[in-house]
């Protein structure tokens, strides 16, 4: 039986860290093995992780598939085989001819509605075996394309520069995806489409869904005085919100149906107490309780 408090933590993790790591020191913190994420970041990348602890790891499943939003920057010129800054370089063009104007023009063709191909080092499953491994094993891997969304690619700053006497440009962009886009993924192709080659040298995740970097603590922070955002506190920030009167609290939490809420998306209902009682959902004239997190 699990005790302890439930609620959200959002790290702002460091570099160097794996997510795994990042839970691992959450659970000593929290006093419990029951501690999930919201999506991993690699360890080359920074910022925001949102981690689910005791109860509050149920509603990760519906916080995994929410929008983020990224700073970065994408050296255009050289490639390497993990389409990032940790991975061995597969060649060095240089990027000396690439324009301002056809940066802007390849950044446009790679917002809006796109088929993406993963990186091959994604922990994404090729027969069983995370893509990565096969990678790091030798093998080669071949990944389908799949749908995405980038809301926003914006490019902040352009600096000139060199590498191994190559010209390469460094860009500076923010990203703002549906979740499942691979931003190193984007700069790869990013450079493949301006004939240069390119890869990620810096990822910082800013925002995941409704959770900010801003609201984030560092483990030292956590380490001098950990505390959860409360369950009922992170389901009003991540879910449409319905107030229940008594006895529609008695019935969801015996699993009963209530009438609609009109709402296309998943809806947190709370009891007259302010206490989450379940995630709704409709269907047809009524709703039917997804999660049921009191009783």
């Amino acid at each position: 039986m699990t005790t302890g408090p439930d609620g959200l933590v959002v790290v702002d993790k460091p570099a160097g860290l794996t997510s795994h790591d990042v839970v691992a020191r959450v659970r000593r913190l929290a006093g419990t093995r029951k501690v999930g994420h919201a999506g991993t970041l690699d360890p080359m990348a920074t910022g925001v992780l949102v981690l689910g602890v005791n109860r509050a790891t149920r509603l990760l499943t519906y916080l995994v598939g929410a929008d983020k939003t990224y700073l970065a920057t994408i050296r255009l010129g050289v490639a390497t085989v993990t389409d990032d800054a940790e991975g061995e370089v597969t060649h060095r063009k240089g990027a000396g001819g690439v324009s301002v104007e056809a940066v802007d023009a390849a950044v446009r063709a790679l917002t809006g509605d796109i088929e993406q191909v993963p990186s091959s080092v994604s922990a994404i499953k090729v027969d069983g075996r995370r893509a990565y491994a096969r990678v790091r094993a030798g093998e080669q891997v071949e990944l389908a394309a799949r749908a995405v969304r980038v809301h926003r690619f914006d490019v902040l700053a352009r600096r000139v520069g060199a590498d191994a006497g190559l010209p390469v440009i460094d860009l500076d962009v923010e990203v703002s995806c549906s979740s499942g886009t691979y931003v190193r993924a984007l700069a790869r192709d990013l450079g493949d489409g301006l004939g240069a080659g390119g890869h990620l040298t810096a990822l910082r995740r800013t925002v995941v869904g409704p959770y900010s970097i801003e609201v984030a603590r560092t483990l030292p922070q956590l380490d001098a005085g950990f505390a959860l955002l409360p369950l009922a506190e992170a389901a009003r920030a991540a879910f449409p919100a319905r107030e229940l009167d008594e006895a529609e609290t008695r019935r969801l939490v015996h699993g009963q149906r209530l009438a609609a809420t009109g709402r296309p998306e998943p809806v947190a209902a709370f009891a007259p107490d302010g206490a989450l009682v379940a995630i709704v959902a409709d269907e047809a004239d009524t709703c039917r309780p997804l999660l049921v997190l009191q009783g």
